[in-house]
């Protein structure tokens, strides 16, 4: 099982025992994957860092500080992990395992920097920046200019003023998971209007951004 894994990331551990550890979850017991986790946010931070510096050498700081976020949130994470399967891999203890533990974008996004971090451990920092580099190379190509590099709120606010549209409203309907892993649900309407749109996200803000992209996409289909 560990075989698949390590051919899903096409990269060989020279000590398994750092991809073993990235993969067990607190919950498990023992010894898990936290410090792991702290490591690989520091690492993939600085090379997504670096490799827009190179990318994009026309660029401001305040574009690269907005495109290296959207590249390493924990949403961003958890759709790289996702990639990998890597929710089957996890190591959970039995409660998260029945509460769907290995589906949670917080555990998957901060079990993809554990393996990262194991990645830095085993092969150096030179090995980590070539997977950080093969994984994220078609999203820093696709990026585009920070004016119409704006996020969904942003977006969603311009589309209804130039329809003198009310602006949207927010509101938290419902918030599960532990304090240290919530998960925030969040509606947007839209006064005036029947449609209702939901987001989900691992804090408010995003869950609001998600909310307001699929606000978006209800009116495309109008």
């Amino acid at each position: 099982m560990i075989e698949e894994l390590t051919n899903k990331l096409n990269y060989t551990f020279q000590d398994l025992k750092f991809l073993k550890l990235a993969l067990t979850h607190r919950s498990k017991g023992g010894d898990h994957n936290e410090r792991l986790e702290f490591l690989g946010d520091a690492v993939v931070n600085f090379i997504i860092a670096e490799l827009l510096f190179h990318h994009y050498p026309n660029a401001t700081e305040g574009e690269l500080s907005r495109w290296r976020a959207s590249l390493v949130n924990r949403d961003a994470l958890a759709e790289l992990a996702k990639t990998f399967d890597l929710g089957r891999f996890i190591l959970l203890g039995p409660g998260e395992l029945r509460s769907g533990g290995n589906k949670r974008e917080s555990i998957l996004s901060c079990t993809m920097e554990a393996v990262i971090g194991g990645i830095y451990l085993d092969g150096g920092f030179n090995a980590a920046r070539e997977k950080i580099t093969e994984w994220y190379e078609s999203l820093i190509e696709s990026l585009a200019p920070a004016a119409s590099h704006k996020d969904p709120k942003t977006l969603l606010q311009e589309y209804l003023q130039r329809r003198r549209l009310p602006l949207p409203l927010y509101k938290v309907d419902h918030i599960k998971g532990e304090a240290h892993q919530q998960e925030f649900i969040v509606s947007c309407t839209v006064e005036g209007m029947e449609t209702k749109t939901l987001g989900e996200g691992t804090s408010r803000r995003r869950a609001e951004q998600k909310a307001a992209q699929n606000m978006l996409d209800r009116f495309k289909k109008l």
